[in-house]
């Protein structure tokens, strides 16, 4: 496929840290929640080995926060998912799926309990902040709902906890997984947490005044020396070895939670009030498809392949059994990736599967390491 080039316009909103970006030398954008997300620096390998190996710096501000804050705010957001927050700590963060009245994924969030009756939805992307507000109007709740002035900045990498206890002080070493801290920063205090989309650790910051962006950016890369620190973004080849699911590219809402393995997540006989629980617990056992992965000793032969790209319809005697939804070539197990939706009749079966004149063979997610070794 040809390269093509994105127009920046207002619509594709720039962030506090979009200067240092481009200082930086990111060579390719995507939009992700109407704003820019970097998706390249140097090349995909040599992005992913110096994630895997040193500590990268990622504007994630795309990841856009919807504030719940009032009396009914607690209401709201267990309303809007069927995962029980009731015991969520403070400056806690909690997976969790959104779904509609039928059990349908509209967007897998961290949901952050900022304060009493205060959270942030920290959003996939979708819009989930117009669902929200006509939620709340339609049931009367007394709260508020906005998108505040907060842009995440990642910290991603195996010495993302030296870096980071170099800018806020050792006491970031004790932040657990999803979990938080208010942290001074040029005498603000920022929410950091333990979280971010890749496997090699890291941490995000939540920014929520843009004319400090820069000047954490560059403390970040001041602080970093001798860590090889370098601007970065989300790996795809990463997130796919890691089984991570993107929302929009591997499932969207024509998907329930038992369809992309998100059963871990459902509160299914929780007392609590939620839109989705009376069609999840309905649509329990019942699953007709499941999120997969395929393993394939070399890359498929296909005209206009994109790296990481899916949409690629699976088959078996003649008919439609699934469909890629992202691959990619590991650059650490030299094998090909694909993450994928089948149908579970045919796994009940199947242990392998043809695409684009190869076999593959199938595997639950996140991917075995010893298959792919052996």
């Amino acid at each position: 496929m040809q390269n093509k080039f994105l127009s920046i316009t207002k619509r594709t909103r720039s962030t506090p840290f979009s200067r240092r970006v481009e200082a930086a030398g990111v060579k390719a954008y995507t939009v992700y929640n109407h704003m820019l997300l970097p998706t390249l620096f140097d090349t995909p390998e040599k992005d992913y080995w110096h994630l895997c190996e040193h500590v990268q710096v990622w504007d994630v501000s795309c990841e856009r926060q919807v504030e719940v804050v009032g009396p009914d705010a607690d209401k709201l957001v267990q309303l809007m998912t069927p995962r029980d927050l009731s015991k969520t700590d403070l400056l806690q963060g909690k997976y969790a799926p959104m779904c509609d009245a039928k059990g349908r994924v509209l967007n897998d969030p961290i949901v952050i309990k900022r304060d009493h009756n205060r959270w942030w939805i920290s959003l996939a992307d979708s819009d989930i902040k117009l669902w929200a507000q006509g939620l709340a109007q339609g049931y009367g709740f007394d709260v508020e709902v906005f998108e505040p002035d907060v842009s995440p900045l990642g910290v991603q990498g195996p010495k993302s906890d030296d870096l980071m206890a170099r800018v806020f002080g050792e006491e970031v070493r004790d932040i657990g997984f999803f979990r938080g801290k208010l942290l001074p920063f040029m005498g603000t205090e920022l929410y950091i947490a333990r979280s971010g989309w890749s496997k090699q650790g890291g941490f995000e910051i939540y920014l929520h005044d843009w004319s400090l962006g820069e000047a954490l950016w560059d403390e970040l890369f001041e602080k970093g020396q001798g860590l090889e620190v370098r601007a970065g973004c989300p790996n795809g080849n990463e997130r796919i070895e890691a089984g991570l699911l993107s929302y929009g590219s591997d499932m969207d809402e024509s998907h329930t939670p038992f369809d992309c393995g998100l059963d871990s997540f459902l509160d299914l006989d929780a007392d609590v009030e939620s839109l989705s629980l009376p069609a999840l617990r309905e649509l329990a056992g019942k699953q007709t498809m499941k999120f997969v992965g395929i393993i394939f000793p070399e890359s498929p032969d296909l005209d206009h392949l994109m790296n990481l790209r899916g949409g690629y319809d699976l088959f078996h005697d003649g008919e439609v059994v699934g469909e890629v939804k992202s691959q990619c070539w590991s650059f650490r197990y030299e094998k090909h990736l694909a993450l994928a939706m089948i149908d579970v009749a045919f796994l009940a079966s199947n242990e392998t599967i043809t695409f684009a004149g190869q076999q593959g063979q199938i595997h639950d997610v996140p991917f075995n390491k010893l298959a792919l070794v052996s």
